[in-house]
């Protein structure tokens, strides 16, 4: 009888210990799925696609208006530079360095800021001063002004859902999506893979507009990535006010 009970007390330990562990893993999965499906508003697809548009207007907006220069794309600055310093053509080439400079400035501006929607508000700041005083301006003020504004937003907002991205760039993006799909892909990354290419096609839409909408409207074209990015600031602004409410 003594035996029957210890053996009856034991199994009642050994089920209690496995009931706590099975709560135990539950409680965790809980939290980890909620934690991967909860993004800030600033991480979200939408945000991620506006900002994405707003680049690829800037970009033809500068390259058609201010001279054949970049806001975003520091890359086409850096291989023009090259190029009109390798044949000598010394002042095409001193028009590509402020853009590069006023761009590294911004995101060290960003980096020492951290506080992404502050940053969002600087750069609607500066692209209103240059729609208004566009004609005013000296060069190189307007590329100065915009590549700064630029670099604020870009280096305040890097991250869609998980993933790492670039709002001014679809040549990053395109490799994010490659790699997604470069293992067996699973929903996940099939999912990735959507999220960097439509974030590409947001940027090619916003390249469109732009080019259509600077060659007929000029300085005021820049409504359009100022009403972009106030829409990005209003629904982030929302959200926290939802959250905090």
């Amino acid at each position: 009888m003594a035996n029957g009970h210890i053996d009856r007390a034991d199994d009642d330990i050994v089920d209690r210990r496995e009931i706590a562990q099975m709560a135990v893993e539950a409680t965790s999965s809980g939290l980890s799925e909620g934690q991967a499906g909860t993004y800030a508003p600033e991480q979200s697809l939408p945000v991620a696609c506006l900002l994405s548009m707003s680049g690829g207007f800037l970009d033809a907006f500068t390259w058609l208006s201010l001279g054949g220069v970049f806001a975003n794309s520091q890359t086409g600055n850096v291989v023009f530079l090259g190029l009109y310093a390798a044949s000598g053509q010394w002042h095409q080439a001193a028009h590509h360095f402020p853009p590069i400079l006023a761009f590294l400035a911004g995101a060290s501006a960003a980096t020492f800021i951290r506080a992404p929607l502050l940053c969002l508000v600087g750069e609607i700041a500066c692209l209103a001063l240059v729609t208004l005083l566009l004609h005013r301006f000296a060069e190189p003020l307007p590329i100065v002004a915009i590549s700064f504004g630029v670099a604020l937003q870009t280096a305040s907002f890097r991250q869609v859902e998980r993933w790492k991205y670039l709002s001014v760039t679809v040549t990053g993006n395109m490799l994010r999506a490659i790699d997604q799909l470069a293992p067996a892909p699973d929903r996940e990354a099939l999912h990735g893979a959507r999220t960097m290419l439509a974030i590409c096609l947001m940027f090619l839409l916003g390249a469109t507009v732009g080019g259509l909408v600077t060659t007929r409207l000029g300085a005021s074209g820049l409504a359009v990535p100022i009403g972009l990015l106030a829409s990005v600031l209003w629904f982030c602004c929302r959200y926290r006010g939802r959250r905090q409410s």
